[in-house]
């Protein structure tokens, strides 16, 4: 029987896969737990989700994993997940190293507690000659904060002399984004039947395929994964133009 897996064209394999990783809490209340046991398992999901994409030949993985706003969360609940995050750095360096994979960090990271920064530049450090794929993650994010951080060092440039008005266009404004060197994603993930981007890479999203699935986050898998970029393959990406224009190119 055919799988997802082999349906995929490995020739047409979206370059940047994002992810917005939802349902970890409502999956723990499911089997009657705590949230942070939703999280816990939650890495499960990131471990076989990142080791697939590097398979595949995928090249960006950016998870969307803690956001600005989760800082309102439960004091109880953001300190869980604060000592989560650094346990699963060191846990996770090993197969981060077998599957040649780079861990880059991106957000407003100075608002990490100091232990949680070191964990994560100890690990972005000792995977930085890693070439396969590169696994983002998104911590004590959001797009606009992003775009916002962005627009005041254009300012700042502008103000100095070093930039003109004339000179911004939207690769200048790409330049300043904390994704700058990275090509947009072309597919987009969302878990828990959520069907909203919530504050997650708002300028690089602009012609991104949305993909959304019922099932939390600990429960998707590396099929899961490989039914989304079936369906990706599936579509027909326009980018303002018609189906025609399309056709006569080809």
């Amino acid at each position: 029987m055919e799988t997802y897996k082999d349906k995929i064209d490995i020739k047409r394999l979206p370059e940047h896969i994002a992810v917005i990783m939802d349902g970890n809490g409502r999956w723990a209340k499911e089997q009657g737990k705590i949230r942070i046991f939703g999280h816990q398992n939650g890495v499960g999901a990131v471990r076989a989700v990142s080791e697939a994409c590097a398979e595949l030949g995928v090249k960006y993985l950016t998870l969307y994993a803690f956001s600005t706003e989760n800082w309102n969360r439960s004091q109880v609940e953001v300190d869980a997940l604060m000592r989560l995050l650094s346990k699963t750095m060191s846990d996770e360096l090993k197969t981060l190293n077998d599957n040649d994979i780079r861990l880059n960090a991106i957000g407003d990271l100075q608002r990490l507690p100091k232990y949680n920064y070191d964990a994560l530049m100890k690990t972005i450090e000792a995977t930085k000659d890693n070439k396969r794929m590169t696994l983002t993650l998104c911590l004590s994010y959001s797009g606009r904060w992003e775009i916002t951080n962005a627009v005041k060092q254009i300012a700042e440039k502008i103000k100095s002399g070093e930039l003109s008005v004339e000179q911004i266009n939207e690769d200048c404004v790409s330049k300043y984004l904390n994704t700058s060197g990275m090509p947009d994603p072309e597919l987009l993930i969302r878990t828990s039947g959520e069907e909203r981007i919530s504050n997650f890479l708002l300028w690089q999203l602009a012609y991104s395929e949305f993909y959304f699935t019922d099932k939390f986050w600990p429960d998707f898998g590396k099929d899961d994964l490989y039914k989304a970029i079936v369906d990706y393959q599936n579509r027909e990406r326009r980018f303002g133009k018609t189906s025609e224009q399309l056709s006569d190119k080809k």
